[in-house]
Order: structure tokens, then sequence, then C-alpha cells
């Protein structure tokens, strides 16, 4: 390869394991040639090189598994395409339950596959063992088959992808390592190597484990952290089938793949060993880490119990290599927030092999068209926070993250470490009335409130987990009574400036230029119509607003409103989140008891829904606003942070006349599916619009100015009936063993699947297991088709009766609200 650099580039590629190499093979798909890809030394020499080769299909959402069934097709055609063999097989692949909770993880995944048009088969242990039968069968329950998944080599199609981005155009340059992002006016515009300055248009992180620091370099937050990741490999083994399918056995951490007749066996240990915290060596290339019997032997151990083969075969190779992983584990991508034209590749938690075809092609697509082909929202690089970042945080929570990789993903599980980072001033208070927190995006936040002698702790399932009657309680007497909510992480966005209104209006679908006071539900929207934003902006002023979304958009919802401020505009955007915690105080008895604590009218005459006034508890002044998530009368008090302890002392004390209890994020969430009230990131989307989400009455059609994305809006307008709509779902069984919906569900009309649940929760108030989901009919959603319809919800391989209907199945017509 030629060292002699071009002086520019469209897009400049740091990183060259297969991530960096199928961005690079897509770009020039998509007609942008001019694309140089720089590694530092060899290609692979990262991670790529050492990684095992799976290629799995089922993800956890429609569009990942979507992209996901990309990569083998991909894959298929790289040697015919370039000559380069990659060494894929197709053999299929097996997961294993040990445990009746495990197999109703995998059949729930088999519904969703189903839902996803992936081929997929339930089998039982008889039908496991007639696949694998040199597998030992103790403790087996059942288990899922995926037969079109199947096992690569890495380098080579690593190679092969290369191959194809240099026969279109492209430039890869090895041992050129890039010394640093160069940055002007907000936005990267080349980088200077160790060969060399290039300047480009783009530039694309995409260096594995040196991502992190690179990032940092120019002040972009890419939280990651390598863990040592180990596996053996046998001598050859004369009885091991040559086609033998892929085998993961989550319960006992480990998988098994078949190569050239010896057998892999590698683990995903739920505590896992951080390497590279203090830097990784400048020379790193192809690395191979000290052994660590002490810390595998339980996995192998295991290993020998289930493969019996394994007892008389020799190890031919013990492997320790460094992989990175994120705090989350999911990777990231995307266009970073902080700087213009940087875009970001990594992070892949060790299903980087499998996740590369649909990972380049995505972010060549994104690149190219400046937005993504779908909605990727759970690999977004906004969806993190700055702290998250922060060299002891991400050390500490990786140590769980590799092992989340075969952990029972339970319904609401919690993280286990690097908790208690971000607090509320009223965190103290609620923990003494039996808080139980969960924790996101670093907030500690009650979850539920432990009563009535329920252990204080997660006790996690599919069906009622043990904090179930707490939060029937809650709801119960939030129906009857009130009930406080600490809502500090709710973040909030000051808008201030002659031009607030006009940039805040054109950004915003509904119409912000209101009477100071009045609070607006609106949607932000992408050129497609798609929603970027689901939040509500107060007008405070003439010319000052305040923006409130949740905790997890922080990051994006602040990019996205600074993205769309001009550059000579005289509109300012600042995060005041940490300055402003908020309690909601909901219920029918909330006006009364805020009425005694403020001395203020709030009779719907004074105070009527939709507003927002100032108004003073004990010593302190407070922004009320009477809005409501969880569908009940109340307000969301906003408060000063030095004087939020005070304000909840005299709350809480005047709350007992009027039997004011303790409610948690749980609770809220079940509230706000009885209302069919969306979240954004489950039931709305950038791919969903505010028509098929039956939002059209927070479109302000005909303001003046427009706003973005109204033309798409105005085409899909003009349908008379829609294809596609949001619905709400309720189970036909009420009874105590009525199962729960929780996402990604199928729905069927009439035996056949026209749509999938997106969230779903038990509403304690209707007594009803509750699902929201899209269904698609091209002739048109409309009453009549939905109530001419025999509808099911399919939960774990079993359908189950269901009503669907348009309406929220609680106090539809919101009366309750605006009492």
């Amino acid at each position: 390869m030629s060292k002699s650099l071009p002086q520019r580039a469209d897009v400049v590629i740091v990183g060259g394991g297969i991530v960096g190499a199928s961005i690079a093979y897509h770009l020039t798909k998509e007609g942008i040639t001019n694309t140089v890809l720089l590694e530092r030394k060899q290609l692979t020499s990262g991670t790529t090189w050492h990684a095992a080769g799976l290629v799995g299909q089922l993800r956890a959402s429609r569009n990942l598994t979507e992209l996901a069934k990309y990569t083998p097709g991909l894959f298929e055609g790289l040697e015919k395409e370039t000559g380069q063999a990659t060494g894929f097989k197709q053999n299929g692949s097996i997961s294993i339950a040990l445990s009746e909770g495990r197999f109703e993880e995998l059949k729930r995944g088999a519904s969703m596959a189903r839902n996803f048009g992936l081929a997929v088969e339930v089998i039982t242990a008889a039908e496991i063992e007639a696949r694998v039968p040199h597998y030992n069968m103790e403790n087996v329950v059942g288990g899922v088959f995926l037969p079109k998944d199947g096992q690569v080599n890495p380098i080579d199609v690593t190679q092969a992808l290369a191959t194809g981005a240099r026969s279109r155009g492209a430039k890869v340059f090895e041992n050129t390592k890039v010394t640093r992002i160069i940055v002007d006016k907000g936005a990267a515009v080349g980088v200077e190597t160790t060969d060399g300055t290039i300047m480009c248009d783009k530039v694309v992180i995409a260096a594995g484990m040196w991502s992190r620091e690179l990032g940092r370099s120019i002040g972009v937050n890419i939280p990651l952290h390598a863990c040592e990741h180990f596996y053996i490999v046998s001598e050859p083994i004369a009885e091991l089938p040559r086609n033998m399918p892929v085998v993961r056995v989550p319960d006992e951490c480990t998988y098994y793949k078949e190569d050239a007749g010896k057998l892999m066996v590698g683990a995903f240990e739920p505590r896992a060993k951080p390497w590279g915290g203090g830097g990784i060596d400048e020379e790193h290339a192809f690395v191979t880490l000290p052994e660590d019997m002490d810390h595998f032997e339980p996995i192998l151990a295991a290993a020998i119990n289930r493969v019996p083969l394994l007892e008389t075969a020799g190890i031919q190779l013990f492997f320790n290599g460094p992989e990175s992983f994120t705090p989350d584990v999911r990777y990231y991508l995307g266009e970073a927030p902080e700087v213009k034209n940087c875009y970001v590749a990594t992070g892949f938690n060790s299903i980087g092999i499998q996740s590369s075809g649909g990972a380049g092609l995505v972010l060549a697509s994104w690149i190219k068209n400046g937005h993504p082909p779908m909605d990727v929202t759970a690999m977004d690089i906004r969806r993190i926070h700055p702290f998250q970042s922060v060299r002891e945080y991400v050390h500490d929570r990786v140590s769980e993250s590799l092992g989340l990789l075969y952990a029972m993903h339970w319904p609401y599980r919690q993280a286990e470490t690097a908790r208690g980072v971000r607090r509320s001033p009223i965190h103290q208070y609620t923990k003494d009335l039996g808080a139980v927190f969960g924790e996101v995006n670093g907030w500690e936040r009650p979850n539920w409130y432990a009563r009535d002698g329920v252990n204080p702790e997660y006790e996690y399932s599919y069906g009622r987990q043990n904090w179930f009657p707490c939060a029937e309680y809650e709801a119960k007497r939030l129906m009857s009574d009130c009930a406080f909510f600490d809502q500090a992480s709710f973040a909030k966005f000051s808008v201030e400036g002659r031009d607030a209104c006009a940039v805040l209006n054109r950004v915003s679908a509904n119409n912000v230029d209101v009477e100071p006071g009045r609070i607006v539900y609106t949607q932000w929207l992408n050129q497609r119509g798609g929603i970027e934003a689901d939040l509500t902006v107060t007008r405070l002023s003439e010319d000052r607003f305040m923006v409130v979304t949740g905790a997890v958009p922080q990051v994006r919802d602040m990019a996205w409103l600074k993205r769309h401020t001009p550059e000579d505009g005289h509109c300012v955007a600042t995060d005041i989140t940490s300055g402003t915690p908020m309690i909601a105080v909901m219920g029918p008895k909330s006006r009364a008891l805020l009425e005694k604590l403020s001395g203020a009218d709030l009779s719907n005459a004074a105070f009527p829904f939709g507003t927002s006034k100032e108004i003073e508890i004990g010593y302190a002044r407070v922004m009320a606003s009477r809005i409501t998530y969880v569908g009940e009368l109340g307000w969301e008090l906003y408060i000063p942070a030095e004087f939020a302890a005070h304000v909840f002392e005299r709350l809480w004390a005047a709350g007992q006349d009027f039997s004011l209890t303790p409610a948690g994020m749980h609770t809220m969430n079940n509230c706000r599916m009885e209302k069919a009230y969306r979240h954004w990131g489950h039931d709305i989307s950038d791919e969903e619009t505010p028509v098929e989400a039956g939002l059209g009455f927070a479109i302000a059609w005909d303001k003046k100015g427009g706003f973005i994305g109204k033309e798409a809006l105005e085409k899909q307008r003009t349908r008379k009936v829609q294809p596609k709509r949001l619905v709400c779902l309720a189970l036909a069984d009420t009874s105590d063993k009525a199962p729960m919906i929780y996402h990604e569900e199928p729905i069927y009309r009439d035996g056949m699947i026209v749509g999938s649940t997106t969230s779903g929760a038990w509403g304690h108030r209707v007594n009803l297991s509750l699902g929201l989901g899209y269904v698609k009919d091209e002739a048109g959603v409309t009453r009549e088709w939905i109530e001419a319809g025999t509808w099911e919800v399919e939960l774990a391989w079993k359908r189950y009766p269901a009503k669907v209907q348009l309406q929220s199945f609680y106090d539809p017509k919101g009366e309750r609200i605006k009492a």
C-alpha cells in the first residue's frame, strides 16, 4: 500500500478493524469513493483478529435484527465480489435454557424473531440432543434454533471488505497513526497523522479501544473500556461434527463453535476483568494477554461437564484478549453531539463481527444523507451523558457489562455497578420512605417503595415481580387521594433571547408562540416528519422559555435544538437540569393540598390545565405547572435546587392530612400506559410521525412560518385513512395468571401478524395487562377495521386473546385531569 497520503478526502475513517473496513466498503457503495481508511498498525490488529466470528441475527429490536439479517448476506456475497475467502458458514445456532426463566426469555425472543420474519424454532431437550448428540443434556429445559445463524473468519472478512472498498477508489493506509483530529469552528475538518495531514469533510472514529481517548482529545465523549475476554481452543476432536451449529448455554456463560475439527469454548462471565485503564501500549498490535486459569476455571469445568468430549481433548490454545465494552452494552453510532461532522462507530461489546455489516450500511447512509436510514436510537451516540466517560465510572461499569451479554435479560433489571452517581436533592428523604432505586443515565430514581414487609430489593421474573403489590398500592392511592413523584431526573433547558420564540416555533410542530404562563405539548420533527423529540415547552416571558424532556434524551434533545438554531440567531439554550429539580404532586386531593400549602387559588378558573404560575411554598418560590404524565389532576413543582429539601419537608408534613403517599417510576409507567401516553424511544421515534402515532392534536398545521417536517406530514395528511397507526391493547385475561406485555411482541388480526407491541405494563387502576403497538393495513387502519377483527398478542410462543382500540383504557375523555 502506498504511503503517499492524499491532501484531501471526503471521509477519513480512523481504525482498520472490521467495522472501519465495512464503513469504507459501504461508503464507496454509496458513491463516496474519495474515502481514506487509516490504521495505526495493521488491519484487524486491535480486536478483530481474535474475535470468535459468531454471526447471530436476532437482536433486541426490529431494526437491529434487520441489520443483523443483512450481515450474513453481505458476507455470503463478498467472496464472489472480491475473490477473498471469508470462511462464512451458515450452520445455524442453538441457545439452550437450563431454567424455566431462561426458557421463557428464549421463547419471548423466538416470538420476536417470528415477528421480524426470522426463521426460528422452539425445540425440546430431545430435539437439541438430536442436533448436538455430543452434549450432556443435564438440566436442559429446552431451547431455540436459528437456522440462518453462522460463523465467519474475521480477518478474512475484513480483508475482503477492504478489497471491495479499494476496488471502488478508497485508499487504505496501514502503520499510519492519527495523532490529532482537526476541529475548526466546532466541526471536524481533517486529521493529522504520523505521515502527514489530510483535510476532509467528515471524520469517523472507529478506533475500538482507542476511541475514548481520541474522542476526549476533541471534547467528544465516548464511554468505553476494554475488558479481558477468554476462550480456549481444543486439540482436534475426531468425533466433533463439522456441521455443528454454534451453541450458546447462557446459564453457564458459555458459547461453543466448531472450527476445523476443533472446539472453541468462550465465556461472558458475570464479573469481567477491565483492562487498559492506565493506557494502552504504543506498540499494541495482535496482543495476547496473560492467561488467568483461576478466573476461567469455573467456566472450563462447566464446559467439560456440558461437552464430555473436552475431558480427553487437549487444549491447543488458551486465549485472553482485550475487547471494548460500553456502560449499557450497546455500541455507538452516529454524529457526535459535541463536534459537527465527527461520526462514531465503536464500542461493539463482543458483537462487532455480526454487527459490522449493518453498522457500515447505516453509517455510510447517515454520512451521505445526513440522517440514518432507520431508527437506531438504541445505538445513537447522543444517548450518553458526559459523566459516563469518566475513567473510574466506565471502568467499574464495564466489569458488569461483559457478563450482561449472557445474563438473564429480566424486565426492569437494574445495573449493580457504578451506582449512586446522580442524586436528587430529596434522595435521602425518599430512601427513608422505603424507596427502591433504579438507575437511568446515572440518576438514582425511586422506582417503587417497599411496604407491608416486601423485601426492598428486586426479585426478577417475567411475571409479576415482588414490587407488584407495592405499585398497586401506589396507583390506588394516586387514584383516590394523592401521591408525589421525584422527577429531578427529567431534563430541563432554559431557552432565551429575542429569537427564542422563532427558533422554538420552527423546531416545534405545535405552536409555542402563546401567552406567557402557557404549557405546550409538542414534538420536534425531522424533515421526513419523524419524531426526534417529545416534550413540553413553557413560555415564561416574551423572550424566555423552559423545555422539559426525559432523562434519557437529555444530550440528544439539546444537540437537536442547538443544531437547528441559526448561527446568527439571538437564542441561547442552557441545560438547567442540575439546578431545577421537580416534584410532581398528583391525584384528586392534590389541589386541596397545594392550596393549603401555598395559599394560592388553584381552581379551574384561576389555574386551568396547561398553565404554569409561580406559587409560594414555605420560604420558597416555586414554579407550578398543571400538567400530568399519570392521568390525574396534579401539578409539577419546579424548585431551585437549594430550596428543594425545604419544600419537600413542607409538602410531606402538610400531605399527611391528605393521605399523600410516595410513588415510583414503575407506577408512573403503569399509569401512562393506562392513559396511552406515548414514550419516546419506545412508542415513538424518528421513524414514526405524529399522524401515525395519534398525536395530530399536537400539530399546529396553520401556524405562521410552518415547522420542520410539515411538508412530509402534509403529504401523509392528504390520505383519507392511514395504513399505520398506534393502538391500545389489553389482554382478555384479567386473572392473577395473566402474562405481561413488554415490547416487540407480534400482534395478530384474524390469525395474521399485522404489527407489534412497542411497550407494555400492568394497569392497576383498570386491572388489565396493557400494551401499545403499531398495526398496519394498506387499505387503512380504521375504527371499523379494528372492531371487525379478532385480535391476539403472542407472548413466549403462545397467543392470547386481546382487545384493541384507538382510545386509552383509563379516562379516555380526560375528565379526571381537568377536574
